[in-house]
């Protein structure tokens, strides 16, 4: 296996971008699709692993660079998986990420006798520009605070507290968040193909 030492993060969402860096080898030359004034996609999947198909290979023609892209989002169990894959535009308007969480509470607050039980699940694939692609899907389970604590990560991560901790994925460290998360759950065996 000839090993990844250039990457495209196919994603204009700078705090994914930033966490998708912070996984990859730090030998690794990183491109963003800001680089080439390459707007994302349309995600027209019906999955997490389809709309991040569909990024990585839409990415990697565009470069003719090998791409990881990933579609993930918080599936809130009483609220019947809501936003799952809708989760970054969920209110009409693309990363309003505080409009979403308030409306989460909201919709949660009407569901009182039900648990607050949630998942973040991520979906990476990474794509050759032959069409060659490998995909690897993985959740975190947890639940839902009651109001929004700490500025760290982004998304919903003020508002999703892991099993085992107490803590929001907004309020722990970059270092602690980055090794328990989705993201680097599914990363874990696409780390081979890189340097």
């Amino acid at each position: 296996m000839i090993k990844i030492k250039k990457i495209l993060i196919g994603t204009n969402n700078i705090g994914k971008y930033k966490e998708l860096c912070d996984l990859l080898p730090k030998k690794v030359i990183k491109y963003s699709p800001k680089k080439f004034n390459i707007i994302s996609p349309k995600e027209t999947g019906k999955t997490f692993k389809e709309n991040s198909l569909i990024k990585a290979s839409y990415f990697s023609k565009k470069t003719d660079l090998i791409c990881l892209s990933d579609d993930s989002g918080l599936e809130v169990n009483a609220l019947n998986g809501e936003p799952g894959i809708y989760s970054s535009r969920w209110t009409g308007e693309k990363n309003n990420f505080k409009s979403a969480i308030k409306k989460v509470l909201k919709k949660l607050k009407k569901k009182i006798k039900k648990k607050n039980t949630a998942q973040f699940v991520c979906s990476l694939t990474l794509f050759w520009p032959n069409g060659k692609s490998y995909t690897n899907q993985n959740i975190v389970k947890g639940k839902i605070a009651e109001k929004p604590k700490g500025k760290r990560g982004f998304g919903y991560d003020p508002i999703f507290i892991p099993h085992g901790y107490k803590k929001t994925f907004g309020e722990m460290k970059p270092k602690l968040k980055n090794s328990i998360d989705h993201r680097s759950k599914a990363f874990a065996k696409i780390r081979k193909f890189f340097i």
